[in-house]
């Protein structure tokens, strides 16, 4: 559905004219996976798959919001003083809470809104429709109300509202790649100080595929809570001889030669994959500075590993596509990207050879999972912004 259906289908809707039109996109994570918690770096980009919207300001204090992903739930309707987490609101919440945390942020929004919005990430992917849909929000009050709120502020609203309204103890990165995305570019992100820079991504001759394992994980009800308890776990533990504030403030050797703290083991385990990535992460920018794809696509394979085998939260499906994935001509690298426990793996393969790859990973995998795989070309694209409704 584009931009020119929505509008048509806001009319249906609400019998009007939407008057503003936004979008905000989905990310990948190219390498640093499970780093941000652990205050270390991140390298996501912004995909050109996202979410869209049309708007309308009302006059009264009612919002009615309608997603074309989830027809079956109607139209959701609240007010600005009725802003409380429910259930049956569904996907509605993740709009909800980023209203309510404006307002308590002290930015005012005088009246309510009605909106349509579609997304074409696939749900349950990992590819971050949620930070999707509340950086769109932001994004879309922000407009159509003049606030003039600050993109680092929507940011951690948006986080705020995964942590706290949804209850997800997730960092900051999915809001901050959605919000601060760029064409053609990856984001080194240091998620303890939040500083960050561009790097340019010149692909050439290569593709970014993202594989879906089409197998439905949702973040609350995985073990990724559990991940980052131990891994504070770990972390309280070096913190007996060293004057760090995060796993990722720790290099290599560091890591190494105090290990022997950490008392658990699948703790030790989880600490020595946020260590690594984070280095990881750290030699992807400079080997994408120098153009070294190759290389690249190496600490892609190496951050797979670690996720497999010391981090564990990769599974069945994920290892599948990857391994299948590293046995294919024109493949520089592969890897899980987002938090695991199914949703995505991502590639970068040669052009020439991007049919062959789908055919014999896809068959690979329904073979091994005995279901099938959906594979996408990505391209990496802006991040959430006003887009303009053409007049008919």
């Amino acid at each position: 559905m584009n931009i020119n259906n929505l509008t048509t289908l806001f009319q249906s809707l609400y019998q009007a004219e939407p008057e503003r039109g936004f979008f905000a996109p989905g990310r990948i994570n190219l390498i640093g996976e499970h780093t941000d918690y652990n205050g270390g770096h991140v390298f996501p980009c912004a995909i050109t798959y996202g979410t869209y919207a049309v708007a309308r300001k009302r006059e009264d204090q009612l919002i009615k919001m309608y997603s074309a992903n989830f027809p079956e739930i109607g139209i959701v309707e609240f007010r600005l003083n009725e802003l409380d987490y429910e259930k049956a609101h569904h996907w509605a919440n993740y709009p909800k809470g980023m209203i309510r945390y404006m307002i308590e942020a002290g930015f005012h929004i005088p009246a309510g809104f009605e909106c349509a919005i579609h997304g074409n990430i696939p749900n349950g992917a990992g590819l971050s429709s949620s930070a999707s849909i509340e950086l769109l929000t932001g994004i879309l009050v922000n407009g159509l109300y003049g606030l003039d709120i600050p993109r680092m502020d929507l940011i951690q609203i948006g986080k705020k509202v995964e942590n706290e309204f949804i209850g997800v103890n997730s960092g900051i990165m999915d809001q901050f790649a959605v919000a601060m995305g760029k064409k053609d570019a990856g984001i080194l992100l240091d998620c303890q100080t939040l500083q960050y820079k561009y790097a340019p991504i010149q692909l050439e001759d290569h593709k970014i595929l993202i594989i879906n394992t089409n197998k439905r994980r949702e973040l609350a009800d995985s073990k990724y809570n559990e991940r980052r308890a131990e891994c504070e776990v770990a972390l309280a533990q070096l913190q007996q001889r060293l004057p760090i504030e995060s796993l990722g403030q720790l290099s290599e050797e560091a890591f190494e030669e105090n290990k022997s703290l950490i008392t658990n083991e699948a703790s030790r385990k989880r600490a020595k994959h946020a260590v690594y990535e984070n280095r990881r992460t750290l030699k992807a920018l400079s080997e994408l500075n120098a153009s070294n794809l190759e290389a690249f696509g190496q600490l892609m394979n190496e951050s797979h590993l670690s996720l497999r085998d010391d981090y564990e939260v990769t599974g069945a499906e994920l290892d599948c596509l990857v391994e299948a994935a590293w046995k294919q001509e024109g493949v520089l690298g592969a890897r899980m990207t987002g938090a695991g426990f199914g949703g995505c793996a991502i590639a970068i393969v040669k052009n020439e050879a991007v049919d062959r790859f789908i055919t014999n990973v896809g068959a690979a995998y329904h073979a091994k999972i005995g279901y099938s795989a959906n594979f996408y070309v990505a391209s990496i694209g802006d991040g959430a912004k006003e887009i303009q409704l053409t007049k008919e």
